[in-house]
């Protein structure tokens, strides 16, 4: 299932920096937390979609970049993305 326009401007508006913001690091983790939650469901109940799972490796790849540059610049923020997404346990 495709993240909502709703979804996603509720997002948007919960880890934006300022009124326009939409680029920033935090704002993209949680665009692709979100992307990568619904298709790991659609994974578990279609197990032979390959190229989705493709897709998916993709995301995590630049989540996860996304992630190493925020530790890097300002661990503070890295830590509160983590806190509130719940990505490490």
């Amino acid at each position: 299932m495709a993240v909502t326009k709703e979804d996603k401007t509720g997002l948007i508006e919960k880890f934006r920096k300022h009124g326009k913001d939409t680029g920033s690091p935090e704002v993209q983790i949680a665009l692709l937390t979100t992307r990568i939650n619904n298709l790991n469901e659609h994974l578990k109940i279609n197990k032979h979609d390959f190229h989705s799972r493709q897709g998916l490796f993709k995301m995590v790849g630049k989540r996860r970049r996304l992630l190493n540059y925020l530790s890097r610049e300002d661990i503070e923020r890295y830590r509160k993305i983590l806190g509130e997404l719940k990505l490490r346990k």
